[in-house]
């Protein structure tokens, strides 16, 4: 029998209206998430990857309704969140939680560390009020700190710290996904490592499903089953995480790559594309919206916006290049 989704993403439309003017007159829209579409398994981790500016924490805002869509679906757990009341919104919020990129912007100054992922357990008004402080020190434990941490305040924590504190404050309601938005970026080499580990463990013990967005390419390969690639709203190529990286089929996945750092001297020795500049989002090239960077744009990428297909099993691409012969 097969295993429904723990997450269905559906023609997901997200737009950002471009105003001007003391009035705020609306000039034009941005397309920040265009017709996506992917699933996601219990217990897998979804790498989201791109350029900045190409949606890629919009669209983890929207899987979490934080961000209301232009058009398309989103079904957590077989529940369709945008046609959800207020109190069944919050209900469905403890299955889905987030991980911000700074863990110091996202705390109360003014509260407790304790306090702080308690405050979860409040709102929700899960467990007796009693035994919502030995949960928070069983959290506590599980992500390494100590028990005298939830008598803390966020400025006497390290950066390390405090994202740790912001793992624990995501775990205390059991969720089935987390987002993960950039969580290592503004954290130290050493320290980095650290929260991946912890991330891994707890993503295998607590059977949690991540989507994980990151820009470092490096992170998304050793934490993630899949990836998927964005560029300007468009999910252009999603496959299993090793496939993606030891054979890319669209050019813009062989640029972010071309562009990490390797000790190995058969890539080092391949020349990097020339991208050229990235185009202006409210005004994106016809056809393939990549074409105008591409090395190998043809007449039909100017005219026919290439559609996903399936080039071998689990390998998705959008690109007229690699769904066909190459001047098709």
């Amino acid at each position: 029998m097969t295993v429904p989704p723990l997450l269905e993403v559906s023609h997901l439309r997200v737009q950002y209206a471009v105003k001007t003017g003391l009035f705020g007159r609306v000039l034009d829209h941005i397309n920040a998430v265009d017709d996506v579409s992917f699933s996601l398994q219990r217990g897998e981790t979804l790498g989201l990857v791109g350029e900045s500016g190409c949606g890629k924490s919009t669209l983890g805002r929207t899987v979490l309704a934080l961000q209301k869509p232009a058009g398309g679906q989103v079904r957590l757990r077989n529940q369709d969140l945008f046609s959800l009341s207020p109190g069944e919104l919050k209900h469905q919020r403890r299955f889905a939680q987030i991980i911000f990129q700074n863990p110091r912007s996202c705390f109360d100054p003014r509260r407790t560390l304790g306090s702080s992922v308690r405050m979860a357990l409040d709102v929700q008004d899960m467990l007796d009020p009693s035994a919502r402080d030995a949960a928070v020190a069983e959290i506590f434990r599980k992500v390494g700190l100590r028990p005298e941490h939830r008598q803390r305040y966020p400025h006497e924590l390290s950066g390390g710290q405090l994202q740790r504190l912001g793992i624990a404050r995501a775990l205390i309601l059991k969720p089935d996904l987390i987002v993960c938005d950039e969580p290592v970026s503004a954290l130290d080499v050493s320290v980095q490592a650290q929260i991946l580990n912890l991330l891994s463990d707890l993503r295998a013990e607590l059977q949690l499903a991540l989507i994980f967005v990151s820009h470092n390419l490096a992170v998304v390969e050793y934490i993630a089953d899949r990836v998927a690639v964005m560029y300007y709203g468009r999910i252009v190529e999603i496959a299993p995480t090793r496939q993606l990286f030891a054979d890319p089929q669209h050019p813009y996945t062989r640029a972010l790559l071309s562009a990490v750092p390797s000790i190995d001297v058969a890539r080092r020795a391949e020349p990097m594309p020339k991208l050229g500049d990235p185009p202006n989002p409210a005004r994106l090239p016809s056809g393939c919206r990549f074409r105008s960077r591409c090395p190998m744009a043809m007449a039909r990428c100017a005219v026919e916006d290439p559609q996903s297909v399936e080039i071998i099993s689990g390998h998705w691409v959008a690109c007229h290049a690699a769904a066909g012969p190459v001047g098709q």
